[in-house]
């Protein structure tokens, strides 16, 4: 798991800045996920750091495109 903090949710995407002072956009995030975390219109998650594990979900026609997906949030 890393540390990153949530910056937005904007068209689809969701923006995660890291420790590391890198931006991280993801297109899918666990249904379960959502479900805990409105991140699509809380806006009072914005700033706020979570410990976040993610997959790399890589398209089966075309091996150099790939989805990030956030498999779960722990809020800190």
């Amino acid at each position: 798991m890393e540390i990153a903090t949530f910056k937005k949710y904007k068209n689809g995407y969701f923006t995660f800045e890291f420790e590391n002072g890198e931006d991280m956009i993801f297109e899918e995030v666990h249904p379960k996920v959502l479900k805990q975390y409105d991140l699509k219109n809380d806006e009072s998650l914005k700033g706020e750091s979570f410990q976040l594990r993610f997959s790399e979900v890589f398209e089966d026609t075309d091996e150099d495109f790939v989805i990030y997906r956030i498999e779960s949030l722990k809020r800190l």
